[in-house]
């Protein structure tokens, strides 16, 4: 016990003293001098008082305040004055604490309970409100903090069941015209959603889960099916005629407000963007999204609005899962358009708390409907999840689960699959980081494991390689590899002078930046001689390190992007006080006899020859380093469906804004004074800086407040990419990098195109007819 004087800080006095069992979980203040706590086993009240500045403890076990008490017991922190409530297993015992600290029991309930702050609403009186869940109701009280027995308010309210428990709660009074206190309660649910409750209502709602996305995936729409039921063509008959009615009463300004709001509904139903069915360019899709909470949302990408929400239940607390930790989202099933008998599904990973070992859990969620198809509680610990290339004959995709003990697990478990995993069992690599550790280890599959883990779909693994940072110099501080879905439109690139180099293409390359150890601080915490920042590209299947860079005087953080055969890393330049962006492009020199174009065309060239890791590649690499302006807090990179399209970086600034930057402005093959066929190329003579294009802001004057991630999903349109920012806030737009030289624009002139067609077509028949009265003419001379 501490007591300081408040003016200036002194320590007036200070006590202490020594408890033998020990305390447990948090401590729940009742008095201003008085607090109650649990000793270590859980069993037993303590009740500590600072009376006349000594230090005493009363005892008092649980199963003297209730009989039929079992099991350790948690404190529900609140500050009302004299109430505290404890959590027994499903029980929640409220407790109230007399003047003379002794402790009784006021309510014993099977529900989950929630207690507010206190409220002080008049001279010596406070108000607290306790919310309980029972099924689909939510029941509210609001007591005086003295008089147990007394209500002030007491409001049942019904709920959707996929909101989960009352998190917590939060209560401000009013004054009704009867001059009675009213009260309002906003409430936390357990998917982090809000809810206003007032008069026995939900006044509002928000689903504020989706401030804190942990991960995001894509789905189609369903095709459009063709044809259309004799009911159906009648009832949207008599809504075109409603419709023309309603736009005839606003154009003649006679439209009541419940007019023009029936009118702005009708537009936004029939607006192409929001149609739950997918469109030929690619544009609508959905976004399915994890939420820290555990709850997954769909939200279709032409309005945003949120489709469909479900709260998982194995990501829920629970007696067997007291810690879920949601991880990561996965594509499992996806249908052809053609066979429409089963909808895609997402796979969902999460673990029961935040140790290493920690058993893992699976649910499978159909992406139409939002119902979980099934869910499955593991045995093992989930350390890694690899998405093979391969699926069965229900288009399932094979998911590869590494647990803590370096065991590989198969999902699904059938014998399709297995068959499947068996065939491809020698072509299967993964590698492992430890950044604590400084190592990076390469890793094959051995065979079917033995032991205590026996089982069809799983299988013991082989270190094949690793590499060892020194600890005392080096710390690893990013790591990041190529898109497993990403399109690569062709290998060779086309120079000046018509030569043509080749990308190096590997999906088994990783890039990865370590930083000296006195440099892993916080930037300007070391001088520029102590610290350096080194570039590593490393082949996976062999751990050869393919290219080594140091940028010496430089520090992290470090954020970086890895597309086709190029990598690009924003860091710190400690020399010069600014942040720079340095790209590394690797190219194949296997493949040099092959530069010129013309052997590409007659067909007179070695690129169907085989390719292996293991032989050592003949690679050589380009790389450059710019200065920019901006601090970063991602980069991600535009994706198409073919590739064709030129790239550009997407990169978030510190302001929490999207820039888009062309991928020329980071060729290092840039030059002072290009030659004139590297202009016609599209070289950009070389500066010093990265330019800022305030037209190239993604998101305009629009800021994504606390800025997390950015996701590019390519449009079946080629030369559109489909671009989603999360943070605090959301951000949906589609980008063009080359423009939009595949389709027309929306403000095209159709009537001024079909003007022009008719007349030329009219103009041939002219001067045809013309023609043929002149041949004839002619011939009778």
């Amino acid at each position: 016990m501490y007591q300081i004087n408040a003016l200036n800080g002194e320590l007036l006095k200070h006590e202490s003293a020594a408890f033998s069992g020990g305390f447990l979980g948090e401590v729940s203040p009742v008095f201003s001098e008085t607090v109650v706590a649990l000793d270590s086993t859980g069993l037993i009240l303590l009740t500590v008082s600072f009376q006349n500045g000594m230090i005493s403890f009363q005892q008092t076990p649980i199963s003297n305040l209730v009989k039929d008490s079992f099991g350790p017991a948690k404190i529900i922190p609140s500050s009302v004055t004299g109430i505290f409530a404890i959590k027994m297993n499903a029980v929640t015992i409220v407790i109230r604490v007399t003047d003379e600290n002794k402790l009784e029991v006021v309510e014993k309930t099977n529900h989950e309970t929630s207690i507010s702050d206190a409220l002080p609403i008049s001279e010596g009186q406070q108000a607290f409100a306790l919310v309980q869940r029972a099924g689909p109701e939510i029941h509210l009280r609001v007591k005086l903090a003295h008089s147990w027995d007394d209500n002030l308010l007491k409001e049942s309210v019904k709920m959707d069941q996929h909101r989960g428990l009352v998190h917590k709660i939060y209560i401000n009074n009013y004054i009704r015209t009867d001059k009675s206190y009213g009260f309002r309660a906003l409430i936390v649910m357990e998917d982090h959603s809000l809810l206003l409750l007032q008069q026995g209502e939900i006044v509002w709602s928000r689903e504020d889960g989706l401030a804190s996305i942990i991960d995001v995936t894509t789905s189609e729409l369903p095709v459009e099916r063709d044809g259309v039921s004799v009911a159906k063509v009648e009832h949207n008959l008599f809504e075109w005629l409603k419709g023309h009615m309603l736009k005839l009463k606003g154009t003649l300004m006679l439209a009541s407000p419940q007019d023009i709001a029936a009118i702005q509904s009708m537009r936004l139903k029939n607006s192409e963007k929001s149609k739950m069915t997918r469109d030929h360019n690619g544009f609508r899709k959905l976004l399915i999204v994890l939420t820290r909470a555990g709850k997954l949302f769909a939200l279709h990408t032409g309005d945003g609005h949120i489709v469909w929400s479900y709260l998982l239940q194995s990501l829920q607390k629970s007696k067997v899962c007291q810690h879920p930790i949601g991880l990561n989202l996965y594509k499992w099933q996806v249908p052809h358009h053609h066979a429409m008998d089963e909808n895609p599904s997402v796979l969902v990973i999460g673990k029961c708390g935040p140790s290493s070992d920690a058993p893992g859990a699976l649910s499978f969620v159909d992406t139409y409907t939002g119902k979980e198809l099934s869910s499955l509680s593991l045995v093992h610990s989930v350390a890694q999840v690899i998405p093979l290339p391969y699926t069965d004959s229900t288009e399932q995709r094979l998911h590869l689960l590494i647990d803590a003990d370096k065991h590989a697990h198969l999902y699904p478990k059938t014998p399709e699959a297995i068959s499947i995993f068996e065939r491809e069992f020698s072509n299967i690599y993964w590698y492992s980081v430890e950044d604590d550790n400084g190592i990076i280890k390469g890793h094959a599959l051995r065979g079917k494991c033995t032991g205590e883990v026996a089982d069809e779909v799983c299988f013991d693994t082989r270190e094949l390689w690793s590499i060892v940072f020194p600890s005392e110099s080096e710390k690893i501080i990013a790591t990041v590899t190529r898109k497993l879905n990403e399109v690569v439109h062709t290998q060779a690139k086309v120079i000046a002078d018509q030569e043509v180099m080749y990308k190096y293409i590997s999906r088994n390359i990783l890039f990865v930046a370590t930083v000296a150890l006195k440099g892993s601080g916080e930037i300007g915490s070391v001088t520029p001689e102590e610290s350096w920042l080194v570039a590593y590209l490393i082949d996976t299947v062999t751990g050869r390190i393919l290219h080594r860079v140091t940028h010496h005087g430089s520090q992290g953080p470090v954020h970086a992007v890895f597309s086709e055969n190029w990598v690009v890393y924003h860091y710190f330049n400690l020399k010069a006080h600014r942040y720079e962006m340095s790209v590394i492009e690797i190219y194949d020199q296997s493949r040099a006899d092959n530069k010129d174009v013309w052997k590409l065309v007659l067909g007179k060239h070695n690129l169907t020859s085989p390719i292996s890791l293991y032989s050592r590649p003949d690679v050589i690499t380009k790389l450059q380093s710019y200065f920019f302006t901006h601090s970063v807090k991602t980069i991600a990179v535009t994706s198409t469906t073919k590739g064709i399209t030129s790239k550009q970086l997407l990169i978030g600034t510190i302001g929490d804004q999207v820039l888009a930057l062309d991928k020329r402005f980071l060729d290092p093959r840039r030059t002072v004074n290009p030659t004139q066929a590297e202009k016609e190329e599209g070289i950009i003579p070389l500066t010093d800086s990265l330019p800022i294009i305030p037209q190239s802001y993604v998101t305009h004057a629009l800021r994504v407040e606390g800025l997390r991630g950015i996701i590019t999903v390519p449009a079946k349109l080629e030369s559109t990419t489909l671009v989603f920012a999360h943070g605090v806030d959301l951000f949906f737009t589609q980008l063009a990098p080359s423009r939009t030289y595949d389709s027309l624009t929306d403000d095209f002139n159709y009537a001024l195109l079909l003007i022009t067609i008719v007349a030329l077509v009219a103009a041939i028949f002219l001067t045809w007819t013309l023609s043929e009265r002149k041949e004839l003419q002619e011939n009778w001379r």
